[in-house]
């Protein structure tokens, strides 16, 4: 009877001593699961982040403005078709800029444009030359080297990003310089003519489609 009552005695107390280290295993590996699942949903949230960045930059490459949903989907007028014709040639292709065709031609522009190497070029639309009175546009129009004077000032010698047009100033081809503000899809250059469709490519150079012809000084 004893040695029996020592043996259940013994057992007893290491169940005693075993109890508190196996509830202690339990307890670190919930923490270790814890660890783990904060550790995998921070992992899933970094890489949503990462998803999530490059559509953004993606959505700012793309043309943007009111006036982008009048250019044809497709065609030598589209955003993929203009993206594989130099600066001139794409601009002829698009119905809004017909205006802009004849001055560059009046001028003897086209060579020069299609044949430059990453600028940016802020074009009037039709309804832009609209606004200067008939008698003043036809004047421009006969006059070479005021007309010439004109369009280059409408020019930079970079490629510029809708990010740099939100408080920029820049030296146009003119040797004048134009000032640009805004942000997200709304933008003003020389503080009264806004960009209707920016961010357009072509071959060599970005474009920025404004509703207002820029004069230089």
């Amino acid at each position: 009877m004893h040695a029996l009552r020592f043996r259940r005695t013994a057992v007893a107390v290491v169940a005693a001593a075993v109890l508190p280290f196996a509830l202690a295993a339990c307890s670190d590996s919930g923490k270790g699961a814890d660890a783990g699942a904060s550790a995998d949903n921070g992992k899933a949230e970094e890489s949503a982040a990462a998803s999530a960045e490059p559509s953004m930059a993606m959505a700012m490459d793309k043309p943007f403005g009111p006036a982008c949903a009048g250019v044809p989907a497709e065609g030598a007028g589209s955003f993929d078709g203009m993206a594989k014709d130099p600066v001139a040639t794409a601009a002829s292709n698009n119905p809004a800029l017909s205006t802009l065709v004849t001055a560059v031609k009046q001028a003897g522009l086209v060579d020069t444009l299609n044949n430059a190497k990453d600028i940016t070029v802020f074009a009037p639309t039709n309804e832009a030359f609209a606004k200067i009175p008939k008698a003043d546009l036809d004047k421009v129009l006969a006059d070479k080297a005021m007309l010439t004077k004109i369009l280059t000032y409408h020019v930079v010698g970079e490629k510029l990003t809708p990010k740099q047009l939100e408080s920029g100033s820049f030296d146009t081809l003119k040797k004048g310089k134009i000032t640009t503000a805004g942000s997200g899809e709304a933008y003003k250059v020389n503080g009264t003519s806004n960009v209707v469709c920016g961010n357009v490519p072509t071959a060599n150079a970005t474009v920025y489609i404004v509703d207002t012809v820029l004069m230089p000084k």
